[in-house]
């Protein structure tokens, strides 16, 4: 039996369990693949299949196949994500025909539809899901509370070889960025990611087309990122409010939120205004509050929580959108020299907000977190951001993600604690071990904690300590701190505002 001919109709069987196609659709798709495989015909007949392998092993023996018969140019992973896309792309919808599955789904229930969209995403290996299942994750009781810790595993390193080749390759700006809406069905290039499998859903937010997608990289349950029609900055405004908002009217399960629009405390694309949202509540969720009040007339908490965040809530979505563009018009403009805050230098705005929405408990929610850019020499990669004694964990900027208490840290940090974890338990000399020489300050922090160490906790231990650390790191990025000044300077804020500030009561922690 043909190993290539099996894997053909395994495929195709996949595609119909998955109900990513109709029986009438096989011939279609055998003959697309056969086409993509530049084989002439198959050895044996279509059979329906009660058990396949999965869809990794099928993928991969095809790919195998691929660069043995030189449709792939180079072994390389890049090159086979490409292939491996145009091959499941062979058993997707159009983007119409999903789109109004989707929407009839959606009258139903919009749960129905997100789930819908969501299996699909994960059955079209668009998400990867066997390498987002090796990244490492846990779970860690703080002073806030629970934090989530992610070593981010999941994407591949990039072959040097292609590299080299990218250097070659002829300038395009098609598509713009890794999140324009023209990424669907693209086949992908070398210093872009292949997105045959790719599709969106179109949104209407505050009159404007946007798009849902899910990420291909998920961090937590149901992950998904709203992007605009447009390929424009990232900015916060009212219209960011509204959108947010709206959005989880549409889809009271999901959260919905922004990263900031400037350097250093924004995301990592700053070029496609776009959101991060999902089903899964993050940490900050469940924040306490130190403060309740009432701001122009909306209720409103300060929570505990290592950034600076308002809390706005309200059964109706205008009155937080009116109160929060206030409020964001306020922070734009506002400095506090005995706070190390200042809204300007030299013309450079540095004062912005990390909006995050959600439908709760049958009130709508609207988290403010107060942003600051500034650098000084002391730190020249922001006041507000992770200093020079935490780059060994992290370095990167702390994003929406982050914000709202689930950490994404760099892959190199799996190999790294498993050396600190030998040489905590005496099996190496970590003087010796120059990868983690910008450990030792905090290994040596750690052991005058515990002094002695053993099998049975020293993996708790570390997982403990590395929580505890990006908790100081998100300290950092408070503009008001936790503490008796940060709070003071915080209600100074509020009381400069031109809203009303009424019934402001401290709580106790």
């Amino acid at each position: 039996m043909n190993l290539i001919d099996q894997r053909i109709i395994e495929l195709i069987n996949y595609g119909l369990q998955q109900e990513m196609i109709d029986p009438i659709d096989v011939d279609y798709c055998l003959n697309r693949l056969l086409y993509l495989l530049r084989r002439d015909e198959i050895s044996m007949p279509f059979q329906l299949l009660n058990e396949i392998p999965p869809l990794t092993d099928i993928l991969k023996d095809l790919t195998d196949y691929a660069v043995k018969a030189n449709i792939i140019e180079m072994d390389a992973v890049e090159l086979r994500d490409q292939f491996d896309t145009e091959i499941m792309d062979c058993l997707m919808p159009f983007p119409s025909t999903i789109a109004k599955t989707f929407w009839k789904l959606y009258q139903e229930s919009p749960n129905k539809a997100t789930h819908y969209f969501y299996h699909l995403s994960q059955a079209s290996n668009y998400i990867r899901t066997d390498r987002i299942a090796k990244n490492v994750s846990w779970r860690a009781q703080t002073d806030y509370g629970e934090i989530v810790i992610t070593i981010n595993l999941s994407k591949p390193e990039k072959d040097p070889r292609l590299i080299a080749l990218q250097k070659q390759a002829a300038p395009t700006n098609y598509p713009k960025c890794v999140l324009c809406k023209e990424n669907v069905g693209y086949h992908g290039r070398l210093n872009h990611p292949a997105r045959a499998n790719h599709r969106v859903l179109p949104l209407t937010l505050s009159g404007e087309t946007w798009y849902l997608q899910y990420s291909p990289y998920v961090y937590y349950q149901e992950h998904c990122i709203v992007l605009s029609e447009r390929h424009q900055p990232m900015k916060i405004d009212r219209n960011t409010f509204q959108r947010l908002l709206e959005f989880v009217h549409q889809f009271p399960h999901y959260f919905l939120g922004s990263n900031a629009d400037l350097p250093i405390v924004g995301g990592s694309i700053l070029n496609h205004d776009h959101y991060q949202g999902g089903r899964e509540q993050l940490p900050m969720t469940h924040a306490k509050e130190v403060a309740r009040l009432k701001v122009g007339g909306v209720e409103a908490s300060i929570l505990y929580w290592p950034l600076s965040v308002l809390r706005l809530k309200g059964s109706a979505i205008q009155p937080l959108v009116d109160v929060a563009s206030t409020i964001l018009t306020h922070w734009r403009g506002y400095s506090d020299e005995t706070m190390d805050i200042r809204n300007e230098t030299n013309g450079e705005q540095h004062n912005t907000i990390t909006p995050i929405a959600r439908f709760r408990k049958g009130q709508y929610e609207l988290d403010l977190v107060f942003r600051n850019n500034l650098t000084t020499k002391k730190h020249p990669l922001g006041i507000f951001h992770p200093h020079e004694e935490h780059h060994h964990l992290k370095k990167e900027n702390i994003g929406l993600i982050e914000v709202m208490g689930c950490a994404i840290l760099p892959a190199r940090l799996k190999e790294e604690l498993r050396l600190i974890k030998e040489g905590l338990l005496g099996r190496i000399d970590l003087i010796q071990e120059t990868t983690i020489e910008k450990h030792l300050h905090w290994v040596k922090e750690i052991q005058s904690k515990f002094r002695t160490f053993d099998e049975q906790t020293i993996d708790d231990i570390i997982k403990q300590e590395v929580a505890l650390k990006f908790v100081r790191i998100l300290e950092q990025c408070a503009v008001f701190p936790q503490n008796k000044k940060g709070l003071m300077a915080f209600k100074r804020f509020l009381d400069t505002c031109p809203l009303a500030i009424e019934d402001y009561t401290e709580l106790s922690r």
